[in-house]
């Protein structure tokens, strides 16, 4: 237990007030335990005969490090609930021989000669996705090969409608990598440098994203959505049906020939007066 208050809280029914604790706690990890608590330790807790330092021979090992080193090491062995909406690897890469995986290497092929053609696939990709997840999306424009600051291509995310709508500037990164390759969390540190109060990140990649990376953005709740190598499979599959009858060659070379007429060199916030 790390904190205790007292509080006064009402009761929304009768509309009385009592008295009540609020108590924050610190959970352990047992990563170094196997996720698994050996209950000896609890018999042992539990008996009186037994001294505080013979109860913990079967204790978990953050709690044995804690009770040597006191509150300064809860940092390091506390439970890390975001590591659980972490993916791995193995999630973010498709099955490998699949379909699927067969396109990601035929994206990464055509676009590994050329990696700033891959921006325009990107943008299309995350408005597909910002599409099918409710939102209204409109396309901006990618940015110039130089001195773009961390951000490829510029969206707009509209949520709402009429005079309720609310139009978002999207910030897009993509990186063109082997499907193999993971990217850091530096690398996503430079989309979120961008961000400005009320925008949105998205990053698109060949790739995966390390752990570092989406623990950083999962703990620090940046706005940003990661789109991994095996997502961008799918898309760009449903992608080809919607506008080329699934012929996913018609849609890369639509995407190569289309790239020039897609840069401009306007500001982001420009996009939210499209």
């Amino acid at each position: 237990m790390e904190r205790l208050e007292h509080v006064i809280q009402r009761d929304p029914v009768t509309g009385r007030s009592f008295a009540n604790f609020v108590f924050d706690l610190a959970v352990l990890s047992l990563a170094e335990d196997g996720e698994q608590v050996d209950c000896r330790w609890l018999d042992d807790r539990r008996d009186p005969d037994l001294t505080g330092a013979q109860t913990l021979r079967f204790a978990p090992r953050a709690w044995q490090e804690w009770i040597k080193l006191g509150d300064p090491v809860l940092t390091r062995i506390r439970r890390r609930v975001a590591a659980s909406r972490v993916r791995t690897a193995g999630e973010q890469r498709p099955v490998p021989g699949s379909s699927e995986d067969r396109l990601l290497e035929k994206i990464y092929r055509q676009f590994d000669g050329n990696k700033v053609q891959f921006e325009l696939l990107a943008s299309r990709v995350a408005g597909a996705v910002f599409r099918n997840r409710g939102g209204g999306y409109a396309e901006g424009w990618l940015t110039r090969g130089s001195g773009d600051g961390g951000a490829d291509f510029v969206g707009r995310l509209d949520i709402g409608t009429g005079g309720a709508m609310v139009r978002l500037v999207v910030l897009g990164q993509a990186k063109c990598v082997a499907p193999t390759s993971s990217i850091s969390a530096e690398q996503i540190a430079r989309v979120v440098a961008r961000l400005r109060r009320g925008w949105i990140g998205v990053f698109v990649t060949t790739g995966a994203y390390s752990r570092a990376a989406q623990l950083e953005i999962i703990e620090d709740q940046y706005p940003i959505l990661l789109i991994d190598g095996r997502h961008l499979a799918e898309e760009v599959r449903r992608l080809s049906f919607e506008s080329h009858g699934g012929d996913v060659d018609a849609l890369l070379a639509a995407i190569t020939t289309g790239y020039p007429a897609a840069v401009s060199a306007r500001r982001p916030k420009e996009v939210l007066n499209l």
